[in-house]
């Protein structure tokens, strides 16, 4: 019997992102000389994903003297710099992995960015694999994503598993069509879609690692 699968979305699930980025801006246009209303405009640009493009974008409308490129590697040293991860989430993949569950991320954006965060925070060393969308163009809610990551975590779709994540449409309707069960991150909202939702909702990610125990262990008690 191969072991269960669970992959975690990373951003807004595993960290907060939203409250990195707020940060981030608020230091980049100090930084940069610019106007308080001119921090909401970044912000905003950075909001959905953040590639060299995005700051190729921002340094043309703030007409910085500083090139692209320094412009990205600094967005991404200062944003490992100010990421985290709860200690409980942290000590809940150990714990999953203990239990004999194959853990992965599975993340859209820009593989540079994204693996700095998963490193700076201690995800990296605590998951069996990592699949960023930037490295085979292959981004949720693609099958194709999915597939990419279980086999980092070397396991296949058609052993099933979980998704864990936040984005109703990228995690859990993606999760669903590449035959994941699904647990979604409320965050405190509510399920806005009108299509079937996720399997489990609960409030964080330390909520859904426990659930995920909770039903490894029910398994091993009906099998045994």
């Amino acid at each position: 019997m191969q072991p269960p699968l669970v992959l975690f979305d990373l951003d807004n699930t595993l960290v907060d992102r939203r409250g990195t980025l707020a940060i981030w801006a608020a230091e980049f246009t100090a930084q940069h000389g610019l106007e308080d209303e001119d921090q909401a405009n970044v912000l905003a640009m950075v909001a959905e994903r953040a590639y060299p493009s995005t700051f190729d974008a921002i340094r043309a409308r703030y007409r910085l003297p500083v090139s692209t490129a320094k412009l990205w590697h600094t967005y991404c040293t200062d944003i490992a710099a100010l990421v985290s991860c709860p200690a409980e989430v942290l000590e809940g993949l150990d714990e999953l992995r203990a239990a004999g569950w194959r853990v992965g991320v599975a993340t859209n954006g820009a593989a540079d960015i994204q693996r700095a965060k998963l490193r700076a925070t201690g995800i990296a060393e605590r998951v069996d694999g990592v699949f960023v969308s930037e490295e085979a163009d292959a981004r949720k809610p693609q099958t194709r994503h999915f597939a990419l990551a279980a086999a980092r975590c070397g396991s296949v779709l058609g052993d099933g598993g979980w998704m864990v994540g936040d984005n109703p449409v990228n995690d859990i309707g993606g999760g669903r069509s590449a035959g994941l069960h699904t647990i979604w991150i409320g965050n405190g909202r509510s399920w806005p879609l009108a299509d079937p939702g996720p399997d489990h909702v609960v409030p964080h990610a330390r909520a859904a690692i426990d659930l995920l125990l909770l039903h490894s262990a029910n398994h091993t008690r009906t099998t045994a």
